[in-house]
C-alpha cells in the first residue's frame, strides 16, 4: 500500500438540519406517529446515549432505513470525535515537544506519541549517521529484541530506506511479503525476530531534507488509512521541528559553553600576563638596585606562593628554605640534569627544579616546594627567576673576581717574600675579610696540557676563582701553578685536594694536578704549608697522576720525605696498622714473620729457619698478612713501603 499526504483528506458526511432532516428521515410512511415514530425516537436516544453501531442495528431491525440513517450519523459522530481526539493528542504532542530541551527526551516523546496516537505494537524512529553514511535505530518504543534496535540501514534498503530515499510515507499491512522494498538479510532478521508484520513510515522533513524517519508497526497484518497515514505525518512535522529545535538549543548551550571556556582562558590569561607584568618589576628592581639572592628567593617565593631554596651547583644552600630530609641530593642532581638539558623547569616528588645557566655554565639551581602543581604562566615565572638568579649570581662573581685580584695579591706576596713585613700581610689580609692567622688549607693547582700553558694556567685561574666563590677562599697564579687559600674545616686535607681536582678539571675541561698541605696557621707556617704543596704536586705528576689530588701522607714512604715534618710514626703506623693491631690483640708474630721473610728474600725455607718454625706456619702467617694487607702486599711498590715500615718500626720502637 502506498500513502502519501495528499491522500488523506478526511471522509465528510452530507449535511443534516438538525431541526428537520433527522425527523423526516427517520420518519417512516405511517407517519410522525405510529411503530415508525416510536423506532426513529428509540434511535434518536441511543445515538443520544453514544450506543454502539451493533445495538443501533438491533433497535432498528424493523425499520432499514432508519436504522441506516442512524448508522450513518453514528459513523459521522465517531469520526468528528476521533478527528476531535486526535487534533487534542497533536496539540498535547506540541505543546509536550515545545517544552522539551534536551534531544533525547524529544526523541522518546515523539515515538512514545506515535505509538499512543496510532494504537500500533510497536513505534520507533531512525536517523542518519553523517559519518557512517548509513541509518541507524536511534530511539524505540515497545520493542522486545536487541538485535532489531541495533540495525543499521543503508539508503534506500527497506521500507524506512525507501521513505529516506523518495522523501514519502510509505505503508505496507506484511512487511514480509511485500516485494516494494529492498529486503536484505539483516533488515528481515531484525525485523523477524521483532515480529513485526505491518509497518508504516513517514519521514521528518526539515526545508525538504529527510532528517529521519518515524515509524509505527503492528505484529500482526494491519492496513493503515489514510487518516493515519495523515495523523503520522502531522506528528512526523511537529516532531522534526522539535528536532531542530533541540539540535539547535545543543548547539547554543555548546556554543555558550565554549564561550565560556574561553572567557575564563581569557581571564586567566589576563591574570597571567598582570601577575608576570608584577613579577618582571619586582624582579627587573631587584637586579637594578643590585640585591642579594635572598631577596630574590623571598620575591619568587611570595609571587608563587611556595618555598624557594637556592643551591649552588654543588648542591649547597645559597638562601632559602632548607630542604627536608625526603629530597637527597642526587635526586636534585639528575633534575638540575634534566633542566640544564632542556632548558626549561622540570618536576619530581612535589617539587618544581629549575637550573640557573649562564650559556651553557651552570652558576646553581632554584627549588620550588609547596607547589605540586605548577601552571604555565606560573612556570614561566618560575624559569625567569633562575634568570634573574643567573644575573644576580653573575653580578657578585664580577664583584668577587675583582676583589679576588686585590686578594690575589696579598697571597702573591705572602709566598713570595713572607718574611719581608709579616704583620703587615696579616693587617692587609684582615682589611680584605681573610684572617691569615686562622688554620687554612694551600691547594697548588696545575692543568695538564699538551700546548700554551699560560692559556691553560689562565684557564684554570678563572675556575679556581669560580671554585672560591662563596667559600671565603682566595687564589692567585704563581710561577707555573694557581694556588688556592682555603679555611680549613672539617673536611680532611686529602679529601678537599681529590674533590679540588675532580672539579677544577670538570671547570677547565682539563686534567688537574693538586698538591695540598695544611691545615696551617700564620705566615711562616702558611709559607712552608706552600713548599709542601708543590711538593706533593711535583711527585704526584713524576708518578703519573694527573688528574689527581692528594697530600703528602697519601704518598707512602715519599709522603713522609716530601713533608715539612717528616711524620715517621704516621707512615709506620698506616702502612703496618693492620698487622702491628693484629699482633698485639692476639699475641702473634706477623711482623717479625714479615721482616724475617723479606730479609730471606721472599725464601720459606729460609724464613721457617730463621723463625724456627715449620714451614706451613710460616704460610699460614703470611696468608694472615694477606687477609690484612690486601692481596698486593707483595707487589715491588707494596714491598718496597713495606719493607721501610719495618726498618722504620724497628728504630723507633
Amino acid at each position: 500500500m502506498h500513502a502519501s499526504p495528499e491522500d488523506n483528506t478526511p471522509n465528510t458526511a452530507p449535511a443534516i438540519d438538525p431541526g428537520s432532516a433527522p425527523e423526516a428521515a427517520l420518519s417512516g410512511p405511517s407517519g410522525p406517529s405510529g411503530p415508525s415514530a416510536d423506532a426513529a425516537e428509540r434511535l434518536l436516544r441511543l445515538l443520544a446515549d453514544g450506543a454502539s453501531a451493533e445495538e443501533l442495528g438491533e433497535a432498528g431491525a424493523g425499520t432499514p432505513a432508519a436504522a441506516g440513517l442512524a448508522l450513518r450519523v453514528h459513523r459521522t459522530l465517531a469520526q468528528h470525535r476521533r478527528r476531535e481526539a486526535q487534533l487534542t493528542a497533536l496539540f498535547d504532542t506540541a505543546t509536550d515537544l515545545a517544552a522539551s530541551r534536551d534531544l533525547d527526551a524529544v526523541l522518546q516523546a515523539i515515538v512514545r506519541r506515535a505509538r499512543m496516537l496510532l494504537g500500533t505494537d510497536l513505534a520507533y524512529l531512525t536517523l542518519p549517521d553523517e559519518a557512517a553514511g548509513d541509518t541507524y535505530m536511534r530511539v524505540t518504543d515497545g520493542s522486545v529484541s536487541p538485535l532489531f534496535q541495533t540495525l543499521r540501514l543503508e539508503l534506500g534498503e527497506g521500507l524506512g530506506g525507501l521513505v529516506a530515499q523518495t522523501a514519502r510515507p510509505y505503508a505496507t499491512p506484511d512487511y514480509r511479503t511485500d516485494s516494494r522494498f529492498h529486503h536484505t538479510r539483516n533488515i528481515d532478521a531484525g525485523v523477524l525476530d521483532e515480529g513485526l508484520v505491518g509497518i508504516l513510515g513517514v519521514p521528518l522533513l526539515l526545508e525538504k531534507q529527510v532528517i529521519g524517519v518515524l515509524f509505527a508497526a503492528d505484529r500482526s497484518p494491519r492496513p493503515f488509512s489514510p487518516d493515519e497515514v495523515a495523523l503520522l505525518c502531522t506528528l512526523a512535522a511537529h516532531a522534526a521541528i522539535a528536532i531542530d529545535t533541540a539540535r539547535a538549543l545543543d548547539d547554543t548551550r555548546a556554543a555558550l559553553a565554549d564561550l565560556a571556556e574561553a572567557n575564563a582562558v581569557i581571564r586567566e590569561h589576563s591574570a597571567a600576563i598582570q601577575r608576570a607584568e608584577e613579577a618582571h618589576d619586582r624582579l627587573t628592581d631587584l637586579v637594578l638596585r643590585g640585591g642579594e639572592i635572598t631577596a630574590v628567593a623571598e620575591a619568587v617565593s611570595a609571587l608563587l606562593a611556595g618555598e624557594i631554596t637556592v643551591l649552588d651547583p654543588d648542591g649547597q644552600p645559597l638562601a632559602g628554605a632548607a630542604l627536608t630530609a625526603d629530597m637527597p641530593t642526587a635526586a636534585i642532581e639528575a633534575l638540575v640534569a634534566e633542566s640544564r638539558a632542556s632548558g626549561r623547569a622540570v618536576e619530581a616528588g612535589g617539587r618544581w627544579v629549575c637550573a640557573v645557566l649562564a650559556g651553557q655554565e651552570l652558576l646553581g639551581s632554584l627549588v620550588l616546594s609547596g607547589r605540586p602543581l605548577l601552571e604555565d604562566a606560573d612556570r614561566r615565572l618560575f624559569e625567569r627567576g633562575s634568570v634573574v638568579t643567573a644575573l644576580l649570581l653573575l653580578l657578585r662573581r664580577s664583584v668577587a673576581e675583582a676583589e679576588n685580584r686585590v686578594r690575589g695579591e696579598l697571597l702573591t706576596d705572602l709566598l713570595g717574600s713572607p718574611d719581608r713585613d709579616p704583620a703587615g700581610l696579616v693587617q692587609r689580609g684582615l682589611r680584605l675579610g681573610v684572617d691569615l692567622r686562622r688554620p687554612h688549607l694551600l691547594l697548588a693547582a696545575q692543568a695538564s696540557t699538551p700546548s700554551n700553558a699560560a692559556a691553560s694556567r689562565s684557564k684554570l685561574a678563572g675556575a679556581a676563582t669560580r671554585l672560591l666563590f662563596g667559600r671565603g677562599g682566595i687564589s692567585a697564579e704563581h710561577g707555573d701553578t694557581v694556588v688556592l687559600l682555603l679555611p680549613a674545616g672539617a673536611e680532611p686535607v686529602s679529601t678537599a685536594a681529590a674533590t679540588a681536582a675532580a672539579q677544577l678539571s670538570q671547570l677547565t675541561a682539563l686534567p688537574v694536578t693538586v698538591g695540598a698541605a695544611g691545615p696551617a696557621g700564620g705566615v711562616a707556617r702558611l709559607a712552608a704549608a706552600h713548599a709542601e704543596a708543590l711538593r706533593t704536586l711535583r711527585a704526584l705528576r713524576a708518578l703519573g697522576r694527573e688528574g689527581d689530588g692528594a697530600c703528602a701522607a697519601d704518598l707512602g714512604f715519599l709522603g713522609v720525605l716530601l713533608g715539612e715534618g717528616h711524620d715517621v710514626s704516621r707512615f709506620v703506623r698506616e702502612t703496618l696498622g693492620p698487622l702491628l693491631e693484629y699482633d698485639a690483640r692476639r699475641g702473634t708474630e706477623l711482623v717479625r714473620t714479615l721482616d724475617a721473610y723479606f730479609a730471606c728474600g721472599g725464601s720459606l725455607t729460609r724464613a721457617k729457619d730463621a723463625l724456627h718454625v715449620h714451614v706451613n706456619t710460616v704460610v699460614q702467617r703470611l696468608d694472615r698478612v694477606e687477609a690484612l694487607l690486601g692481596r698486593d702486599w707483595s707487589s715491588p711498590e707494596r714491598a718496597l713501603e713495606l719493607q721501610l715500615a719495618l726498618r722504620l718500626h724497628l728504630l723507633t720502637e
